[in-house]
């Protein structure tokens, strides 16, 4: 694994603190601006954007010579100016440190996300896209960490959205103003509110909430107060990877915060649902992609010393129950060995430290076992995306 050289670990930092500083000093759109126009011999402020046509928009802001209305507008000169230094620092954190960037696309729907206020609104990004982010956040270079994908995945706790009292505009109209090709994929159950959204060219937005109760839940959409009219798909696991996210910076224009799931619980949790999908098609290849994904972020955590942090979440989920243990044991039997042993081995010190016992959580690999899952896939190479 090779480590992020530190002048660019200090300049994400600082893109970061600058980029979440962005989000609360302005409530216009960033990449417009302000222009000046004599009216009747008096000069106003308009605001000029662009729509998802590339026309012009004007709308009124107020008296030049109002005061307060002025030193708004000064301030929006220097959130300019800002942006433009950090666009400059989101390419050399690309471009010369070569860290991964999301596809447009997809980079585009999560700012757009972000600016209608869904991390704000305690909002998680989950998923590859998401996955995009942790070689950033834990400076350390990830193998195909910039996969192509066709979907971003974005997360809430039902109870979060029905308590925090706001709402986000409509998400059909914040997702067409990126692609107006944007259309409510109708719920499987029937019911009216649609948890997916696509666009012609099949990119697919989802919005996911925990699911808690009966399994008979995953079938009807969950209604979500704050998500502008979106409903979201409950799902099993769900609570555990999103429980404590992170903030970190996406680099995609001027970097956008966001929240993503911890690392050590983005690992965990994709060792659980590898084992969840459906044999054969594109459930075997995502499977692959989960397997992938858990082995990169849990090998680089151990090269980086996080040790901890990754057996204490390892053995919260080993002890919710007998199927989160029979599927953690299920996925990491799939790993290669050289991988398989020095992820446990890594767990196990981690365990230590926390002064848990390593018997108790780890899963055995018998030799004899671990020769015959080798044949069988390869030594793992079969999984890879």
């Amino acid at each position: 694994m090779r480590k992020l050289a530190h002048p660019f670990q200090v300049l994400f930092s600082e893109l970061a603190q600058r980029s979440l500083d962005a989000s609360f000093s302005s409530s216009y759109d960033p990449y417009g601006r302000f222009i000046s126009a004599a009216v009747k011999g008096r000069r106003y402020w308009y605001f000029d954007t662009q729509d998802h046509q590339g026309r012009r928009k004007r709308s009124y802001v107020g008296p030049m010579d109002d005061t307060e209305i002025t030193k708004r507008v000064e301030a929006f000169r220097e959130l300019k100016d800002d942006i433009r230094a950090r666009r400059k620092m989101v390419s050399a954190l690309v471009n010369q440190a070569g860290l991964p960037k999301p596809d447009r696309t997809a980079g585009d729907i999560v700012e757009a996300l972000a600016h209608a206020g869904f991390f704000r609104m305690r909002g998680v990004l989950v998923g590859s896209v998401a996955f995009q982010t942790y070689s950033a956040l834990l400076g350390a270079y990830l193998p195909e960490a910039s996969m192509m994908t066709g979907d971003a995945d974005f997360a809430q706790f039902h109870s979060i959205s029905v308590a925090i009292g706001d709402a986000m505009p409509p998400i059909l109209d914040i997702l067409e103003k990126v692609d107006p090709s944007f259309e409510p994929i109708p719920h499987v159950s029937g019911k009216p509110a649609s948890t997916r959204f696509v666009t012609s060219s099949g990119f697919k937005v989802e919005f996911l909430t925990p699911n808690r109760g009966p399994e008979a839940y995953n079938d009807r959409p969950a209604r979500m107060p704050a998500l502008g009219g979106a409903a979201a798909q409950p799902l099993r696991f769900l609570d555990f990877l999103i429980f404590d996210p992170r903030r970190t910076v996406m680099l995609h224009r001027a970097g956008i915060p966001v929240n993503v799931p911890a690392p050590e619980r983005y690992a965990v949790h994709k060792l659980i649902v590898s084992t969840r999908r459906k044999t054969g098609g594109d459930d075997s290849a995502k499977s692959r992609k989960d397997l992938w994904q858990a082995q990169q972020l849990m090998e680089a955590m151990i090269e980086l010393k996080m040790n901890d942090d990754l057996a204490d979440v390892f053995a919260e989920a080993m002890d919710r129950g007998p199927s989160w243990r029979a599927a953690i044991s299920s996925a990491l039997r799939r790993l290669p060995a050289e991988s398989g042993d020095k992820i446990i081995g890594g767990i196990g010190e981690g365990l230590k430290n926390l002064s848990m016992d390593p018997e108790k959580y780890l899963p055995r690999l018998p030799g004899t076992e671990r020769k015959d899952i080798e044949k069988s896939t390869g030594n793992g190479e079969d999984y890879r995306p």
